[in-house]
C-alpha cells in the first residue's frame, strides 16, 4: 500500500513560441474538480482573446481521476500531450493549461504536440513537487492517567492534532499516515488489554 504522493505545491508558468504562435503555459496545485474549473475560469477571462485554452488535469491520490482537452485543436494534439507531462513527473491533483495564441501558421498535428508538450513542461518545471502523505482519521478518548501513554502514541507515530482536550476524560483528534494506521491501533488495543481506560471512537 502506498501512503504518499506527489504534487505540486506551488504554481508555475512557461510559454513556447513556434511560427508566430505562442503557447502560454501555467501549472497549478488542484484538490477538487471545482478548483479546476475555477483555475479555467479565470484564465479564460483574463486571456479572453486566445484562441484555445488547452488543458489536462490528474486528481486524487491514487491518480485515477483525469481528462484532456483539445479545446479545438486537432484530436490528442493538445490535451493529451499536457497530460503525458502530468503523467511523467508522477503529478496528481495538478491542472496545467496552455493558452495558444494563433500566429497565422498552421504547425500540423506534430507541431501541435510538440508545442503543447514543451510549454507544459516548462510550466511544471517553474513549479514546486512536493510529497504528500495519505492521511487517515484516529478519534479516542481516555481517563487522564494515560496521558503520559497517549502522548508517547502521539510522538512515535507522529500524529497530525487537529484538537485535544484534556479533562478527566480527554480527548484527542488527529490525522495518521495511512501505512502506520495499522500499528498504532495495535499499540492503542494493546494499552487497552493492560488495564488503560482508552476508546477508540
Amino acid at each position: 500500500m502506498t501512503d504518499h504522493f506527489f504534487t505540486i505545491s506551488t504554481n508555475g508558468t512557461g510559454l513556447y513560441k513556434e511560427k508566430g504562435s505562442k503557447f502560454l503555459g501555467f501549472s497549478y496545485p488542484v484538490q477538487s474538480l471545482q478548483h479546476v474549473n475555477e483555475r479555467l475560469a479565470e484564465l479564460r477571462k483574463e486571456y479572453h482573446d486566445a484562441r484555445h485554452h488547452c488543458y489536462a488535469y490528474m486528481l486524487g491520490a491514487e491518480s485515477k481521476d483525469c481528462r484532456a482537452n483539445d479545446d479545438g485543436e486537432p484530436n490528442h494534439s493538445a490535451g493529451d500531450p499536457i497530460l503525458g507531462q502530468i503523467r511523467s513527473l508522477k503529478l496528481t491533483n495538478t491542472l496545467v493549461v496552455v493558452v495558444r495564441y494563433f500566429g497565422g501558421t498552421k504547425l500540423g498535428v506534430s507541431g501541435l504536440i510538440h508545442a503543447y508538450k514543451i510549454a507544459a513542461e516548462a510550466a511544471l518545471k517553474n513549479s514546486t513537487v512536493a510529497k504528500k502523505y495519505i492521511t487517515v482519521p484516529l478519534h479516542i478518548s481516555y481517563n487522564y492517567t494515560s496521558t503520559n501513554e497517549v502522548m508517547k502514541l502521539i510522538d512515535l507515530f507522529n500524529l497530525n492534532i487537529i484538537n485535544q482536550e484534556f479533562s478527566e476524560r480527554c480527548s484527542l483528534e488527529a490525522t495518521i499516515v495511512i501505512s502506520n494506521q495499522k500499528q498504532a491501533l495495535k499499540e492503542l488495543k494493546l494499552l487497552i488489554d493492560t488495564g488503560h481506560d482508552i476508546q477508540i471512537l
